[in-house]
C-alpha cells in the first residue's frame, strides 16, 4: 500500500504551523518530534479529569492508577515485553540510565570492567564512566569501523575478558543514523557472562524493537522521540531486575516496577505515552492489520520503514551532489536498510552553525553541533566545539520537503562559498 502520508500529517497541528506566512518544516527530529493531537487531548484529559496521587479509594486516583497501568502495559507491548513489571517509566533516558547504573554498582567491584562504545549518546557514556570513577572499575573502549559505520562483532569479542561485567551498546546513533546488529552483539557478550545495556532512542522511532528476540538485559528508549510526551522508558529482563536493589525510599513499594520509579509518577504524561503507543497501533490498522496492539505496531513500522527509507536516499543522493561535503555515515543505497533516516555531513571550510543558521531563518528546523555524540565526533576528528549540520527525517515528512531542504543547502554552501571568496 502507498503511505498514507496526507492523513498521518492531519493528525500532527504542528505541521500546518506557519511563522509570519512562512511553512515550518520539520528535521530536528532525532532531538524530538512533534505529537498527534491524541497525544495532547490524553494529556489535557488526565490533568482535567484523573488529577490525583495514587494509592487512595475515591474516583480519581483510582482513574490515575488506571492511566499508570495502561502506560505500563503500552509500552510492553511496544517493546515486546514479556510483563509490565519490567517496564520503568521515568523522567528521561539519562536520569534513568544513571539511576540503574548507581544499582548496578552495588553489584560491582574495583577491578570489574565495563565496555563502552564511541558510538554512542552521552546518555549511556557518562553514567557509566562516572561509576567506574566511583568504583574504580576498569572501562574498554568499543570504537566503530569507519567502514561499515558500524561496531564489528570480532572487536567486541576481542575486548571481553572474564572480568567484564556489562557492555553499554546502542541501537542506533544519533549522529550517523548506523543501525547496530545488536542481537548479534548482544549474544557474544552475553556469551562472555556480561550484561548488557541497550540505547535505543534513535532507533525507536524508525523500527520495532523487540527485546526478547534481541536477548538483552535492559533496554532504554525516550518517548518524545517516537512522536510521544518527555519521558524515559527503561525495560529490564525480570531475572536480573528482581534481584537489584535501587536507591529509594524506605517507605515506598518493593514491588516491581515501582521501586524504580522514585517519587510521584508523571500521571499524565503517562497518558499521553499510552495516547503515543496507540498511534502507531492505529497507523498499523489502517494499513490492514487486525490483530493485537504489538501486531498493529510492527505494521506500522513496517510501512513507514518503506516509506522513510526513499526519503533518506533521496537526501543522501542530494548531498552527495555538492563538492567538498563529507556525509558521516552509511551512503550506499543497498544498505539503507542498516540506519536510520538521520544524515549528518561536513563541508570543507565551512563552520556547520552558519549553514544551520541560514537554514533555520528559512523556517527549515535542523540542528548543528556534536548533538551529545561526543565519542562520534572525537574518533572521526571533527571539532567537538563545531560538529556537524544533522538532518533527520521522520515518517511525517515530505519528498517535496526534502527537495526543499536541498535547494536551500545547495543555495546556502554556495553563497558562504562566495562571501570567503
Amino acid at each position: 500500500m502507498d503511505f498514507p502520508i496526507e492523513p498521518v500529517r492531519g493528525r500532527f497541528p504542528a505541521l500546518s504551523l506557519a511563522d509570519k506566512g512562512r511553512r515550518r518544516i520539520y528535521l530536528d527530529n532525532p532531538a524530538g518530534t512533534q505529537v498527534p493531537q491524541a497525544v495532547a487531548d490524553a494529556v489535557s484529559r488526565c490533568l482535567l479529569t484523573t488529577n490525583a496521587n495514587l494509592g487512595g479509594y475515591f474516583e480519581t486516583t483510582i482513574a490515575a492508577q488506571a492511566v499508570v497501568d495502561e502506560a505500563h502495559q503500552a509500552m510492553a507491548d511496544f517493546l515486546g515485553a514479556e510483563s509490565t513489571e519490567e517496564i520503568i517509566i521515568g523522567a528521561n533516558m539519562t536520569t534513568l540510565t544513571y539511576h540503574m547504573s548507581r544499582t548496578l554498582g552495588r553489584t560491582l567491584k574495583p577491578g570489574d570492567e565495563i565496555i563502552l562504545t564511541r558510538m554512542d549518546h552521552e546518555g549511556n557514556v557518562s553514567p557509566w564512566l562516572q561509576l567506574a570513577e566511583d568504583l574504580g572499575l576498569v572501562v574498554r573502549w568499543l570504537p566503530f569501523d569507519e567502514k561499515s559505520w558500524q561496531v564489528e562483532e570480532a572487536v567486541l569479542a576481542a575486548l571481553l575478558t572474564e572480568k567484564t561485567r556489562l557492555v553499554a551498546l546502542n541501537y542506533a546513533s544519533n549522529l550517523t543514523g548506523s543501525i547496530n546488529r545488536v542481537k548479534a552483539l548482544t549474544a557474544i557478550a552475553r556469551n562472555a557472562g556480561a550484561l548488557v545495556y541497550v540505547d535505543a532512542v534513535q532507533f525507536a522511532p524508525h523500527g520495532l524493537i523487540d527485546v526478547r528476540d534481541l536477548g538483552c538485559d535492559f533496554l532504554i528508549c525516550s518517548a518524545y522521540k517516537f512522536f510521544g510526551p518527555h519521558m524515559g522508558i527503561l525495560w529490564g529482563r525480570r531475572g536480573i531486575i528482581d534481584g537489584l536493589k535501587p536507591y529509594k525510599c524506605r517507605c515506598s513499594s518493593n514491588g516491581l516496577p515501582e521501586r524504580f520509579e522514585l517519587g510521584t509518577p508523571q500521571i499524565e504524561l503517562m497518558a499521553g505515552l499510552t495516547a503515543a503507543v496507540d498511534y502507531f497501533s492505529e497507523l498499523g490498522a489502517a494499513a490492514g492489520e487486525g490483530g493485537s496492539r504489538r501486531q498493529k505496531i510492527a505494521k506500522a513500522f513496517e510501512v513507514s520503514i518503506a516509506y522513510e527509507n526513499p526519503l533518506a536516499q533521496r537526501l543522501i543522493d542530494g548531498l552527495s551532489d555538492i563538492s567538498g561535503l563529507t556525509i558521516h555515515g552509511i551512503t550506499d543505497p543497498k544498505r539503507v536498510a542498516e540506519r536510520v533516516p538521520t544524515v549528518s555531513f561536513t563541508v570543507d571550510g565551512i563552520v556547520p552553525e552558519t549553514i544551520v543558521r541560514q537554514m533555520n531563518a528559512e523556517n527549515i528546523f535542523l540542528w548543528s553541533g556534536h548533538n551529545y555524540a561526543w565519542e562520534i565526533v572525537h574518533q572521526l576528528g571533527i571539532p567537538a566545539e563545531q560538529g556537524v549540520v544533522r538532518i533527520g527525517i521522520a515518517h511525517y515528512n515530505t519528498a517535496a520537503e526534502i527537495d526543499e531542504t536541498l535547494e536551500s543547502v545547495h543555495r546556502v554552501i554556495a553563497m558562504l562559498r562566495q562571501q570567503r571568496s
